[in-house]
């Protein structure tokens, strides 16, 4: 007569809701599974969270990333549930082959975003193009493995002691949402500031193999045949040998990713704890051009003509007090200086990192004129938007938003009616603020949705328009659109005593690029909200 809960052939996998045969006590046992359990669940949403940071900075649109990957890693992982149910007989050399492969795919996930990024150029076009198609593609496969975890688990936490089915359900997802508060702080707080996006991913993806390793052939040996125990842990070796050697090489993979996406002629490359700020040229002849996180910010071939054309028409008039938003490069400010009636210039930029390259590299601050060497500028290192919440009113004649594109996400505040209501509030009788609304070419209802929510604000608008040149890099936009702004209608004019005598700007040319712009003109759109972003 064979009793029940017989001890199983050596290297059979144990019936379901036989006892696993550990070697610890249960009690020791349980607590090294609800330990992995936390483990994994950290190393799980750093995935989520690195797939989401390196998509918003080369794609942009941090809301729509976040929804695209988080939704479809949700949705995979109801799937990887669902699949893991005829795994369960095998939970224990499932569980380990599981981990091997989540730890290569999340591990090597942000490299390969990369690359593609970098190799195969801009992330613009179709939704079915290759990058994006591979950051679904992470995201479901990713999903897939974690949604797994939970039932194998649940096995592998009943074998060391049979209870109720709500009390380890209630351990499991206990340890389970710890693991993940743990690791959602750890990579904004720790991984990112001292490892970077790349090394992340790996290191997380180290930690996850050798937690899923330790647990099945530490804990679990005896449910796992030799020969299983053997394929685990090469694998697991393979895929820590794979990762390491990344680790390794990752300097020089990005270095080379920075050159086949921003050319050879690098020359700063730094992060300064709010984005990355890339430096190309300047030396030798070369243009200088400024990318921040990714995105042409100074295209050095006619950087002037887009400064010209965003300060020298708000400078007609009054002068003396004049606040710039953003630019932290120190151009808009070079711009102002051109005018002898300028008594202050309050420069507000959230990024000192920039602020102290445009101080500090040579072919920078030469092309800014070494502005911040002025005693009538002064930097005040703050967000725009709860800089001006707290500005006196009425104290500027000229407000210069200088600011990122209102596609991106992170800027869409800076664009909307409660911000350009501050900004109003800001100016002094007579004074004129001036926005740069992006490209018109390409992005018209954005431009244009700018201009609606700038009058919404209670403002009178002249939207106009300069055109780059023709020759310069891809990565430029085709032209710049502006808003002149102020309480009665501005004259879209230039002072003759400021820096655009000498520049490409002429009246005429601004009336004809007003007209021009005009017949782009986007009926029927609302203004963009806090609450109701409409970029």
């Amino acid at each position: 007569m064979i009793e029940p809960h017989a001890p199983a052939p050596p290297g059979a996998p144990p019936s379901r809701g036989s006892p696993a045969r550990l070697p610890v006590r249960p009690d020791t046992g349980r607590f090294l599974v609800l330990t992995c359990v936390f483990v994994c669940a950290a190393c799980g949403l750093v995935y989520e969270l690195e797939l989401v940071a390196l998509a918003s900075y080369l794609m942009g649109d941090s809301v729509t990333q976040a929804s695209v990957v988080l939704s479809v890693m949700v949705f995979a992982m109801g799937l990887g549930s669902l699949a893991a149910k005829r795994l369960r007989r095998f939970a224990a050399a499932g569980f380990g082959a599981l981990e091997i492969g989540l730890a290569l795919i999340g591990g090597s996930s942000a490299m390969a975003l990369y690359a593609v990024f970098a190799w195969t150029g801009d992330w613009g076009g179709l939704w079915a193009d290759g990058p994006r198609v591979l950051l679904v593609a992470f995201s479901l496969a990713i999903g897939l493995l974690i949604g797994a975890e939970v039932p194998l688990l649940m096995e592998l936490i009943q074998r060391v002691r049979r209870q109720d089915a709500g009390g380890a359900v209630a351990d499991l997802f206990a340890a389970d949402y710890v693991g993940a508060l743990v690791g959602g702080l750890a990579f904004p707080f720790l991984l990112l500031p001292f490892f970077g996006q790349l090394t992340s991913s790996l290191l997380t993806g180290a930690v996850n193999v050798i937690a899923g390793g330790a647990l099945v052939l530490g804990l679990f040996r005896r449910d796992v045949s030799r020969r299983a125990r053997w394929l685990l842990l090469i694998a697991g070796l393979t895929v820590l040998g794979i990762l390491g050697s990344a680790a390794v090489l990752v300097d020089d993979f990005e270095r080379s990713a920075r050159q086949a996406l921003y050319g050879a002629d690098v020359r700063v490359a730094v992060r300064t704890g709010v984005q990355e700020v890339v430096l190309t040229g300047g030396t030798g002849g070369r243009p200088l051009d400024l990318y921040l996180d990714g995105r042409l910010r100074v295209a050095g071939q006619d950087e002037r003509l887009y400064h010209q054309a965003l300060v020298q028409p708000a400078m007609t008039g009054r002068h003396t007090r004049v606040l710039v938003l953003g630019g932290g490069d120190g151009l808009a400010a070079r711009e102002v200086l051109t005018h002898p009636g300028v008594h202050r210039v309050d420069v507000v930029e959230r990024d000192p990192g920039l602020v102290r390259l445009a101080r500090t590299d040579p072919a920078l601050s030469r092309l800014n004129a070494h502005a911040y060497d002025d005693p009538r500028v002064r930097v005040a290192v703050a967000d725009a938007f709860h800089w001006l919440r707290e500005a006196p009113a009425a104290s500027y004649d000229v407000v210069i938003a200088d600011l990122p594109d209102p596609g991106i996400t992170d800027s869409t505040k800076l664009y909307s009616q409660e911000f350009y209501g501050l900004a109003r509030r800001a100016l002094a009788p007579g004074g004129r603020l001036v926005v740069h609304g992006g490209p018109v070419a390409t992005r018209a209802r954005a431009f244009w949705t700018v201009e609606t929510t700038v009058r919404a604000a209670g403002l009178r608008t002249v939207p106009y328009r300069v055109t780059g040149d023709a020759g310069r890099a891809v990565h430029a936009p085709r032209d710049w659109g502006f808003v002149l702004a102020a309480a009665a209608r501005p004259a879209l004019r230039l002072d003759s005593h400021g820096g655009a005598a000498s520049g490409a700007l002429t009246e005429e040319g601004l009336a004809a690029d007003a007209r021009a712009v005009e017949r782009t003109r986007v009926a029927g759109l609302r203004a963009s909200t806090l609450v109701h972003p409409r970029y």
